[in-house]
């Protein structure tokens, strides 16, 4: 049965995203009880919270790197800036999911915190119990809190770096569509002179044809 659930731990997350209860019970069937569990998703939030941290600080470092550059750097910048903006996207949406995960956790934690609370029977211990059980509760609702303020407001740094992003392209490609009207007009100088030399073979080529007619008559 161990086999089985250490087999299920290693399988859930690619094929049971949505299914945490799941991979919460076969953690602790391990022997990794729910308030550790809860611990290490907590960590793991405030890492990825940190890790997004460092991302968006290089991110705004590269978007006024980009607002600075001129002519031939402008390119180099950008991408460098879109790199950026990709890398502190997916910071964000490590950041959101690390909070469900923490959101999962304390769900089945207080759920069953207030269901063996209820099994007891010394009025002491069952008001001991419930005191903790308030306590915690409350210094968990302090830190999603303050967790789910610093993710939304991942939110709007993130949609200025996006339109900063999409105005770079689109400078990006009106000047390498002014840039092809160098090209355009060599083409056209080609095509021209083209144009010049095929009618000249047509005509030496009708010249002959007359020639050859005039031989022949």
């Amino acid at each position: 049965m161990r086999l089985f659930a250490i087999a299920a731990l290693m399988f859930l997350p690619l094929t049971l995203a949505g299914c945490g209860d799941a991979m919460i019970a076969a953690k602790e069937y391990m022997g990794i009880p729910k308030r550790d569990q809860m611990v290490a998703r907590v960590q793991d939030a405030r890492d990825s919270q940190t890790a997004a941290k460092e991302q968006f600080k290089s991110a705004l470092d590269e978007f006024l790197a980009v607002t600075k550059a001129s002519g031939g750097e402008l390119e180099a910048k950008y991408k460098k800036f879109s790199s950026e903006y990709d890398a502190s996207e997916a910071a964000a949406a490590k950041v959101s999911s690390r909070i469900a995960d923490v959101e999962r956790v304390s769900t089945a934690l207080f759920k069953e915190w207030e269901k063996e609370i209820g099994t007891l029977t010394n009025p002491a211990y069952k008001a001991d119990a419930q005191k903790d059980l308030t306590e915690s509760k409350a210094s968990y609702e302090k830190l999603h809190a303050s967790m789910k303020t610093a993710e939304g407001k991942m939110a709007p740094v993130l949609a200025t770096f996006k339109e900063q992003v999409t105005y770079l392209k689109l400078k990006l490609n009106a000047r390498a569509i002014a840039g092809l009207q160098g090209t355009v007009q060599q083409v056209s100088m080609d095509v021209d002179k083209l144009i010049a030399d095929m009618n000249t073979s047509i005509n030496e080529a009708n010249a002959y044809i007359n020639q050859l007619q005039a031989t022949k008559n």
